[in-house]
């Protein structure tokens, strides 16, 4: 039986290494660039909605929020889809070496949004459209050694976004809709772009 373990256990850490080295096939390029005319859309409902996002906060973490949760769900479901379509007997390992690489991040990117709201004075949340850029960069560019290499550009794209925000941003304009729109409208056509360049739509190859 010790034996039978042993070996159970190095096919499993053969298909972990096999996944961590191959090219994640997961993500959909239309799904991502959807992604992105949704962070647009958000941004033209913010302009309606909450002209005045600095004098209600939370409603502005709610409606990104919202756009964030439903951006997961749609890219989530369609990785699922394709993987196991694509990559097969290997998908649960590349879905678990993808996911991996960017949930550092998004819990990161939680946990800065709960600490800076809950703690930090008023004057200091006009950072969050520009840390929620870095830290999203910081995701993708862990998530590059699965990826098509030119996907580092996307990834720069999102760091350089979120330090303009952060030299630029004042408390009249931090929340501007557009602090959200250009970067992740711009970055998810970006990656959408790459993927479609790179992998293709249908099958995962151009």
């Amino acid at each position: 039986m010790r034996d039978l373990d042993r070996a159970l256990a190095d096919i499993t850490a053969i298909r972990s290494q096999m996944a961590r080295g191959a090219v994640f096939r997961g993500y959909g390029p239309m799904t991502v660039a959807a992604t992105g005319l949704l962070a647009m859309a958000a941004a033209a409902l913010q302009a309606l909605w909450l002209p005045d996002p600095a004098s209600d906060v939370f409603a502005y973490l709610i409606l990104w929020l919202a756009i964030a949760v439903a951006s997961i769900v749609l890219i989530g479901i369609e990785m699922v889809a394709r993987t196991r379509r694509i990559h097969s007997g290997l998908a649960d390992e590349m879905i678990h070496a993808a996911t991996e690489q960017f949930i550092p991040a998004g819990v990161a990117g939680v946990l800065l949004t709960v600490v800076l709201f809950r703690f930090a004075p008023d004057d200091s949340l006009w950072m969050l459209p520009g840390l929620w850029q870095i830290v999203f960069s910081l995701g993708l560019f862990a998530s590059c050694r699965l990826l098509p290499r030119p996907m580092l550009a996307a990834a720069a794209w999102y760091l350089a976004a979120g330090l303009a925000n952060l030299a630029a941003a004042d408390a009249a304009h931090a929340f501007s809709p557009y602090a959200m729109a250009v970067p992740f409208g711009i970055g998810q056509l970006l990656i959408a772009g790459v993927l479609y360049w790179r992998i293709g739509e249908n099958d995962g190859e151009n």
